[in-house]
C-alpha cells in the first residue's frame, strides 16, 4: 500500500513515519532482522503474482489509480512460492480494505492472525479516521525466505514507496514527498501454513530508510 512519509501518526502497525506501511507491524531495530535468511529470489522484475487458486481464497480488488508490484517473487520453489503469494495477498489486502474503506474486510482476517491482524484492524481503522487513501505505486522487490519448519517461515523484503503517496478521500488531493532514503522500507515478516494450507502473517515488521533497502 502507499507508504509514505506524511504528517500521519501511525498505531502500533509501523514507524511514526509510515502512512499506509507495515499493515500489521511495528517498526524494528537494525538488528531484529530475520537472520539466516539467505535464500534470496532472483533479482530480475516480475507482474505482481496472481491470487492463488486454492479453493476459499478471497478475491482482493485495488484501485484502478493504485498498484502493489512484486519484483522477483517468483522463485520457481513451489513452496517458497506458496508463501511469497500468500504474503503478497497479505498486503494487497490490507491496502484494499484502506482504498475501499472496508475496514471489516473479510480478506485481512484470511490472509493475517494473531498480532499481525491486530495491529491490520488498527492501522486500517486509523487510515480511515484520517481520511487517507492510497495512489500510485509501491514496488516490493530483494525476498527473502528462511523456513523454520514446515509449517512456519521468515521473510524478508524490501519496499519502494518513491511513487506512492496517500490521498484525501474528500478532496482527492494528492499528498506528495520529495524522494529520500525514507522512501525506501525494509521489512520482517513470520508466516505460518493453517490447515487450509494458507500461509497467514502473524508478525509484521517494519525500518524506514534502512540501508538494506535504499539504493
Amino acid at each position: 500500500m502507499t507508504r509514505r512519509t506524511l504528517p500521519v501518526a501511525v498505531a502500533a502497525t509501523a514507524s511514526a513515519a509510515l502512512l499506509l506501511s507495515a499493515c500489521g507491524g511495528g517498526e524494528t531495530k537494525a538488528n531484529d532482522k530475520i537472520t539466516g535468511a539467505e535464500s534470496s529470489a532472483p533479482p530480475s522484475p516480475s507482474p505482481s503474482p496472481p491470487p492463488s487458486q486454492a479453493t476459499g481464497r478471497p478475491t482482493v480488488t485495488l484501485p484502478p489509480d493504485f498498484k502493489n508490484v512484486f519484483e522477483g517473487w517468483a522463485t520457481g520453489d513451489a513452496g517458497k512460492d506458496a508463501a511469497l503469494t500468500d504474503l503478497s495477498s497479505q498486503i494487497n489486502a490490507v491496502d484494499a480494505a484502506i482504498a475501499n474503506d472496508e475496514p471489516e474486510s473479510p480478506a485481512v482476517v484470511f490472509y493475517n492472525k494473531g498480532m499481525a491482524l491486530i495491529n491490520a484492524g488498527t492501522w486500517i481503522a486509523k487510515m480511515k479516521t484520517k481520511g487517507y487513501v492510497p495512489t500510485g505505486t509501491s514496488r516490493y522487490f530483494n525476498p527473502k525466505l528462511q523456513s523454520f519448519d514446515d509449517k512456519s517461515v521468515g521473510v524478508s523484503y524490501c519496499s519502494d514507496e518513491s511513487k506512492a503517496f496517500a490521498k484525501d478521500r474528500g478532496t482527492g488531493k494528492v499528498h506528495t514527498t520529495p524522494v529520500t532514503d525514507n522512501s525506501y522500507v525494509a521489512y520482517t515478516a513470520r508466516l505460518e501454513k493453517n490447515e487450509q494450507g494458507v500461509w497467514q502473517t502473524t508478525q509484521l515488521n517494519s525500518k524506514r530508510g534502512d540501508k538494506s533497502c535504499t539504493p
